[in-house]
């Protein structure tokens, strides 16, 4: 079992930065895939992006060039820095763990997630 716990969420003005956190437990945390998905209202789970074990990283379209995917396996921990926010990332994040998976931006092939943290951009 993976125990997932998201915390930096917050309200933010358009244009605004927030870092999200993601503190890991329970298995190597260096040996997951870890991805960051999105939710707002009326509106399915959304990949926002992920990053494997080796390090390597893929966003989707509507983050690339604003969002940033780290980890740091000494601290079991993945971050998803955010920069130049909108309104349109007003959601709530989930933060998702797998074994291993060549298809990360499907919700589908993560076997542990977060409980969420909201992020709230005004325009």
């Amino acid at each position: 079992q993976v125990q997932l716990v998201e915390s930096g969420g917050a309200l933010v003005q358009a244009g605004g930065s927030l870092r999200l956190s993601c503190a890991a437990s329970g298995r190597t945390f260096s040996s997951l895939t870890m991805a960051w998905f999105r939710q707002a209202p009326g509106k399915e789970r959304e990949f926002a992006a992920t990053i494997w074990t080796g390090g390597n990283t893929y966003y989707a379209d509507s983050v690339k060039g604003r969002f940033t995917i780290s980890r740091d396996n000494a601290k079991n921990t993945v971050y998803l820095q955010m920069n130049s926010l909108k309104p349109e990332d007003t959601a709530v994040y989930y933060c998702a763990a797998t074994i291993a998976t060549m298809q990360p931006t499907r919700p589908s092939q993560y076997h542990y997630w977060g409980q969420g943290t909201q992020v709230t951009v005004s325009s």
